[in-house]
């Protein structure tokens, strides 16, 4: 059975996944946008930037970003002179990571919706004096419906899962920065493997029927012609 501890990273991993989510399509979406339109020089360098953390160690990323967020860092000495103090070992410094390393699963599908758009709905709307944010939220959102799906349920799940970059960046502190993926290596390490098989089985499970009602959906929606 779940111990009390199991269900204080159960919640913490769920609080991180989620408000990760929201800056990433906050962030992500704009971003997106400006890959799928711009003719800019800057974009093969921006996706491959956006995209590194599919293919990077998670433990590299996590290292640069203990040491960009560190006291001697850029970014931590920002935050420092800000008042804010330092990101590693923090709930902040958890959700900053979750967000750079799971970017590419919001940001690859939103890009993805928006280049099936194509042109000519957005000629129509510029036919009819649509402004551009007119357009956007007029046009391109409801026609990118599945695309936001997609980002948003690959977006949280991947996050759930992380445990390389959480571990290097959020550490293992209990009811602060330690997540499900980091208890479950405790049980192991700790040769509690029936612990294990609750907290592994249940993120299995999750995984499973997220990419199920995912699937399901994306099945069932109609696609733009």
């Amino acid at each position: 059975m779940l111990t009390s501890a199991d269900f204080a990273t159960l919640l913490l991993t769920f609080k991180v996944a989620s408000l990760a989510t929201v800056l990433m399509l906050l962030f992500g979406t704009p971003l997106a946008w400006w890959l799928a339109r711009t003719q800019s020089k800057w974009r093969g360098i921006i996706n491959t930037f956006v995209a590194l953390p599919l293919v990077l160690p998670p433990t590299v990323l996590g290292f640069y970003l203990l040491v960009l967020l560190g006291k001697n860092g850029l970014i931590g000495e920002l935050t420092t002179w800000l008042g804010m103090g330092t990101l590693p070992f923090t709930f902040a410094g958890l959700v900053v990571a979750s967000v750079l390393y799971s970017l590419p699963f919001v940001v690859q599908p939103l890009q993805t919706a928006f280049l099936s758009i194509g042109q000519q709905p957005l000629e129509a709307a510029a036919t009819l004096r649509a402004s551009p944010i007119d357009t956007f939220f007029s046009v391109v959102l409801p026609l990118s419906k599945s695309g936001f799906l997609t980002a948003t349920i690959l977006g949280f799940a991947h996050t759930v899962g992380e445990f390389g970059v959480v571990l290097m960046v959020g550490g293992n502190i209990p009811d602060k920065t330690r997540v499900v993926s980091v208890q479950i290596y405790n049980h192991v390490e700790a040769l509690e493997y029936t612990q294990a098989h609750w907290l592994a089985g249940g993120l299995l499970g999750f995984s499973f029927t997220v990419l199920f009602i995912l699937y399901s959906v994306l099945n069932t929606t109609p696609h733009v012609k």
